[in-house]
């Protein structure tokens, strides 16, 4: 008769790995795991003795060769004679910067949408369900199309803010908002500037810590500490002291009308607003509903609680609702984010050049090299999949319950 559950006092011996619970699931585990790895590494032979049967291989040689296309919007230098390597990095860089944006403007568009939806103005609710349920039921590149026809249609164009008698104006002669995207001032660094750059960062922290600081006070001896004029405080006075000690080391550089077209300041081009917008609006209404259920789940007692004790709405909705309802938010919100970074590949339809229209577009196009570019745009959706999964897991496990 064997035993199951094994005596420590006996010798392992092989049946155990059978036989005995405390390695029989380390066994399966093992068996299943060679099974996958012998799986894949037969697919991928027989890929490769597909190609080579057909006179091709794999090779990323065509990486270093001139792409022979340009990029409208590039956070880098770039030009037609650049490799495809350095095209395909102009495109990741384009992708991100859109992925980024879009997650905080969705995050604040739904959080505030998630909230008003359960106010008790019976107008403020019903405009954002109308919002929610409008955003959520159509397509996100028709609204992409729609977003980018309006900036075409609607806003002016460069012409119009010349004359005397100009048709559109500046906003504080320092933005243009054209139909060919939005002109603003440009940053000029200058010696000194990095201790500005510094401080503010060094700034921002002490904003966290501090706020972090007051949540826990309140929490454990329940002194509530003022919080918008200290944090106001840490964000201008070190960083203006420190600028204006040496001698205001940034500066700016504002777009002005040359010919028919203005020139200096940053050119966000109107595909990057409209893609922009239309993503945060559109992953705002799923999150609005994810802030909905992550507030209706937290008990009535709470609150009531709360104003019982004298807090004020906000002070209830900030203090005592929104910290419990994360740990409900926070998992379906990673996947708004995965989404809204996925859905980034669609920017091709209004002609924004990220990372799918560079290698996934024009480079497989001119080299052929399909399988080559389909791979590394799988890796490099993964690795963002990935990286954004660990960093929401990460603030995930610090705002959940934590048993004691």
């Amino acid at each position: 008769m064997t035993l199951s559950n094994g005596s420590s006092g006996l010798s392992f011996t092989f049946s155990m790995l059978i036989n005995d619970t405390r390695y029989r699931g380390y066994t399966f585990q093992f068996i299943a795991l060679m099974v996958l790895i012998f799986g894949i590494s037969y697919l991928g032979w027989n890929l490769t003795q597909n190609l080579s049967a057909k006179g091709l291989d794999i090779s990323y040689k065509f990486l270093g060769d001139p792409s022979g296309y340009d990029i409208n919007q590039r956070l880098i230098d770039y030009n037609s004679q650049s490799s495809h390597l350095r095209a395909a990095i102009v495109g990741v860089l384009n992708t991100l910067l859109v992925a980024f944006l879009g997650c905080i403007l969705a995050t604040v568009i739904g959080v505030v949408a998630g909230v008003l939806r359960l106010s008790n103005n019976w107008i403020v609710a019903k405009l954002m369900s109308i919002y929610v349920e409008i955003f959520r039921n159509i397509p996100v590149l028709i609204w992409i199309l729609i977003i980018n026809a309006i900036f075409i249609v609607a806003l002016p164009q460069p012409k119009s803010f010349r004359g005397e008698n100009p048709e559109a104006t500046m906003l504080w002669d320092a933005f243009a908002i054209t139909g060919r995207g939005i002109y603003a001032p440009k940053p000029l660094f200058f010696d000194g500037s990095g201790f500005v750059i510094i401080t503010f960062v060094l700034s921002l922290l002490a904003i966290f810590a501090y706020r972090r600081y007051a949540v826990k006070k309140l929490y454990s001896d329940g002194v509530l500490l003022p919080m918008r004029w200290p944090s106001v405080a840490f964000f201008f006075i070190p960083t203006l002291l420190v600028f204006f000690a040496l001698g205001g080391p940034i500066g700016l550089e504002y777009p002005a009308l040359k010919g028919f077209n203005f020139k200096g300041g940053i050119w966000a081009r109107g595909s990057l607003i409209a893609l922009w917008l239309a993503l945060s609006i559109y992953t705002g209404a799923f999150i609005a509903e994810n802030v909905r259920a992550g507030i209706q789940a937290i008990s009535k007692g709470q609150s009531e609680a709360a104003s019982a004790l004298g807090m004020r709405p906000n002070f209830v909705m900030n203090l005592v609702v929104l910290p419990q309802a994360l740990r409900v938010i926070i998992p379906p919100l990673i996947s708004q984010y995965l989404n809204l970074t996925k859905n980034s590949s669609l920017a091709i339809a209004v002609g924004y050049m990220d990372i799918t229209g560079t290698l996934g577009g024009i480079t497989l196009n001119q080299t052929g090299r399909a399988i080559e570019a389909v791979l590394l745009l799988m890796l490099f959706y993964l690795i963002i999949s990935l990286s954004i999964s660990a960093v929401m897991n990460v603030y995930n496990n610090s705002v959940k319950l934590k048993e004691r």
